[in-house]
């Protein structure tokens, strides 16, 4: 049962990367796959961040650090610092939290946490759907980020080893059927711009009726102030 899963789940990470697994996959699932993860540069005896700035923790047990370490924290909290991690290295000041910069360091933290959860959870449609959502994020903001600030694009791709591509040109056939509907839509169109015709005419005149009363009303004003009492 645990072989079929893991072939499916080194399918899964392949597509995920644009790429083909290679020709000894189906052999290494033999001996027991070992999928790598963002989170094995994390040394599991860190402490929490809420609590590794307590002056009191280098007096406790080490029972308690082992508690209140990464080896006991979920899956979330590592995420978590995995994400702040990344930030350090596109972050432009010590505070800065909201710039295009360090959102796409957040989103690709998210990204890679999907992805080797649905590696080995490859049914799991929510999170899925999720890691798509945050993907097309990150590409509007790196889009952004290409159009107006390209030096930075350039070194927020090479500090967060991410792959830009460029979406394919939009082509679309011509079809008979499509050629119908745009003739209809455009006759559609027409009707409707002549019926809108006449309420648009009057729209206008009572435009220009006011402001030629607002024309005269001004003039009158300054004849009335130019005039000696």
């Amino acid at each position: 049962m645990a072989a079929p899963r893991q072939a499916a789940a080194v399918m899964l990470g392949a597509v995920l990367r644009g790429t083909r697994p290679g020709p000894g996959w189906a052999a290494a699932l033999g001996g027991g796959l070992q999928l790598p993860s963002q989170l094995d540069d994390i040394p599991p005896t860190m402490l929490r961040k809420e609590y590794a700035s307590l002056p009191i923790i280098d007096k406790v047990d080490d029972v308690v650090k082992k508690i209140l370490s990464l080896e006991m924290a979920g899956q979330r909290e590592k995420v978590k610092i995995k994400m702040e991690q990344l930030a350090e290295k596109v972050r432009r000041a010590p505070n800065d939290n909201g710039s295009s910069e360090v959102q796409v360091a957040y989103l690709t933290a998210k990204i890679r946490s999907y992805q080797e959860h649905l590696q080995k959870h490859p049914k799991d449609a929510r999170n899925r759907r999720m890691m798509l959502m945050a993907i097309d994020q990150r590409k509007k903001i790196l889009k952004y980020l290409r159009r107006t600030r390209y030096d930075v694009f350039e070194n927020t791709c090479k500090q967060l080893d991410i792959e830009y591509t460029f979406p394919p040109p939009y082509c679309r056939k011509v079809t008979k059927l499509w050629l119908v509907k745009k003739a209809f839509c455009l006759q559609v169109f027409k009707e409707v711009q002549k019926l809108k015709a006449p309420e648009r005419l009057k729209k206008r005149r009572e435009w220009q009726e006011q402001a030629r009363a607002a024309w005269a009303a001004r003039e009158q004003a300054q004849q009335r102030e130019g005039t000696p009492v």
